[in-house]
């Protein structure tokens, strides 16, 4: 039976993803800071499947991290064939305002782990006659969102990264897709602490995360470059090109900027909302 390796496995969509797996009959690797939602889904995975599920609690951003997945996973590197790089998060607030480490601890999972990942298990998935690794971006990607800087800026990256490796495994055994999901029901909109108006505005769109995984297991078996789940999500990542960046920028940041107590909501136009 073949293995996947899946961060952020432990709820939302990294959750949906390693269900989907599961399902294909695929054997888990999970790593997830959260160890008790990760015992949780264990034991829901184990109980629902076929599959075996060995799961490591790690927060990827902690140093020797990279280390640390690589010696735990190697011992089922020859049956790796599937690597997920899904942990990520957002902050909302004004770069001003955030504290300064906290952005830089979302730069570290957001970019450094799915990079340092990437690099550590290409070699490994070569070996395999076939292979896949898939990357996990946000609509975002496709326009700056003010309150939300650092988040969409990371997002914007994961993307331009995986297109440019895409080009470069192309003739390999790798095959390479980025996942860019829109609005999405899981934690995220708690943990980047956005307003009770983002999130009742986030909940309009919200698609589940089990649907989710099954789009982006199915798109990343068909070899699809960008894996964009759901209608909406579609035009949210095909409309802002055609409107002056200036005008997106706007919507954005009425919608993002952080309100103070009783003030009055600005009524915005919809654009691509927080994910994961």
């Amino acid at each position: 039976m073949s293995f996947a390796l899946v961060t952020g496995a432990a709820k939302g969509i990294g959750k949906g993803i390693a269900k989907e797996l599961a399902r294909l009959d695929f054997d888990l690797l999970l790593v997830d800071m959260d160890e008790v939602e990760l015992a949780v889904t264990k034991k829901e995975l184990e109980s629902t499947s076929g599959s075996l599920v060995y799961t490591l609690p790690l927060d990827l951003s902690s140093p020797g991290a990279l280390q640390t997945i690589m010696s735990w996973t190697s011992i089922w590197h020859d049956e790796l064939q599937v690597v997920v790089n899904n942990a990520g998060y957002g902050l909302n607030g004004s770069f001003e305002q955030l504290e300064l480490e906290e952005q830089l601890n979302m730069i570290d999972v957001n970019i450094k782990a799915q990079v340092s990942l990437s690099h550590a298990y290409i070699p490994v998935l070569k070996k395999q006659g076939q292979a896949f690794l898939l990357n996990v971006g946000s609509t975002t990607c496709y326009q700056t969102v003010p309150y939300l800087n650092v988040y969409a800026a990371s997002k914007a990256f994961v993307v331009s990264f995986t297109r440019g490796l895409r080009f470069e495994l192309r003739n390999t055994p790798v095959s390479v897709s980025v996942l860019i999901p829109g609005s999405t029901d899981t934690d995220f909109v708690n943990r980047a602490r956005m307003s009770a108006e983002v999130k009742k505005t986030a909940e309009r769109f919200n698609m589940s995360p089990g649907l989710v995984g099954k789009i982006a297991v199915r798109g990343l078996f068909k070899g699809k470059a960008e894996i964009i789940p759901g209608f909406s999500n579609k035009l949210h990542a095909f409309f802002p090109r055609f409107f002056p960046k200036s005008f997106v920028e706007k919507i954005g940041g009425n919608i993002y900027k952080p309100k103070a107590p009783n003030a009055k909501l600005i009524k915005t136009a919809p654009v691509s909302l927080a994910i994961k």
